[in-house]
């Protein structure tokens, strides 16, 4: 699926946040943004997000911006605070779309939108016996409401949009782990249910990352359902370890989509080797069309805003480091 809009040099979305900044000071946020995009231009990244700043954690944007979840007093051992589903939720009002527009306002790079992917949220806020019958009927609700929110980006201008479903990757283990509230089967209809646009203009991708690692070995007819599930045309996959795990999880994908390796480690400060990277892609290369592909970092660098994974130095080192990859494989053609 060869052509001109791959967005070669990619990064989930989250960024390190300036020293103090509060979401609670929208002037200041908006300004950070601003920063933040003409560093991303500076890097030569051929996407723009804003960030993160404005959102307490990757899900926010839509925990922040439905009724019927509620906040608990509980903290993951990932750092996310927990929140649970007391009714179906309804939107009150556009999430990302907004900030969206006027962050196209600030380049002409293509804006970018990360949102959390309704099966995650569902398998994850789901509580029996708070008002919603199942973590299907939860999931499907959601999916609604991101579909609504993906249209209402792409009329912005966003280009790109990725849908964040961390908990995927571990259901394509030989051995896999306990789906949780939602099985593996619903997540993949709930989440394929978000990203079934009616019209799709021309260079416009909806990206599904479906977690940060790859299982120690991948079911490869369990990696072929998940991407027969989901119709999104661009996977942004782990590619940041040289396991075969990887490296199968991008030879089960079908030729008709896009593909996004997390070619660097977004967790630890030391510099991969370049050399090494590129005869990981190279391998890839050896079954796919390396012209419907793209690099990144493994994961965002702050998916919680309080837990950064990187210093804003040790980002800035990595995402040059993604832009010299991407120029190894590419040349200047972006």
């Amino acid at each position: 699926m060869a052509d001109t809009f791959n967005y070669r040099i990619d990064h989930h979305g989250s960024l390190v946040r300036p020293a103090g900044l509060s979401t609670a000071d929208p002037e200041a946020v908006d300004a950070a943004v601003r920063e933040a995009v003409a560093d991303q231009r500076k890097l030569r990244s051929t996407v723009v997000t804003d960030g993160d700043f404005p959102r307490e954690d990757f899900r926010s944007a839509v925990l922040d911006g439905v009724s019927g979840l509620r906040r608990t007093d509980e903290t993951g051992p990932d750092g996310l605070v927990r929140w649970v589903a007391e009714s179906l939720p309804k939107a009150n009002g556009p999430l990302l779309a907004d900030r969206a527009a006027r962050l196209a306002e600030l380049t002409v790079i293509a804006p970018k939108a990360t949102l959390p992917s309704p099966a995650y949220l569902a398998a994850t806020t789901f509580r029996a016996g708070l008002g919603v019958s199942s973590a299907r009927e939860l999931g499907e609700a959601l999916a609604e409401i991101v579909r609504a929110e993906i249209e209402l980006l792409v009329a912005n201008g966003v280009r790109l949009v990725q849908l964040d479903n961390p908990l995927l990757l571990a259901q394509l283990s030989t051995d896999p782990a306990d789906p949780g509230a939602l099985s593996f089967t619903d997540a993949l209809a709930v989440d394929a249910l978000a990203v079934k646009l009616d019209d799709r203009p021309e260079g416009v991708r909806i990206g599904v990352a479906p977690g940060w690692a790859a299982p120690a070995e991948v079911d490869r007819a369990r990696a072929e359902q998940l991407y027969a599930g989901i119709g999104a045309d661009r996977w942004i996959l782990p590619f940041d370890q040289g396991t075969q795990a990887e490296l199968d999880l991008v030879e089960a994908l079908p030729d008709d989509r896009d593909f996004c390796l997390g070619v660097v480690d977004a967790t630890v400060p030391g510099l991969e080797d370049i050399d090494t990277v590129m005869l990981r892609i190279d391998a890839v290369g050896e079954f796919k069309d390396l012209e419907d592909g793209a690099v990144s970092p493994s994961r965002g660098f702050a998916d919680v805003a309080s837990r950064p994974l990187l210093t804003a130095e040790g980002q800035r080192r990595k995402l040059v480091l993604v832009e010299t990859i991407a120029r190894y494989c590419w040349g200047n053609e972006f």
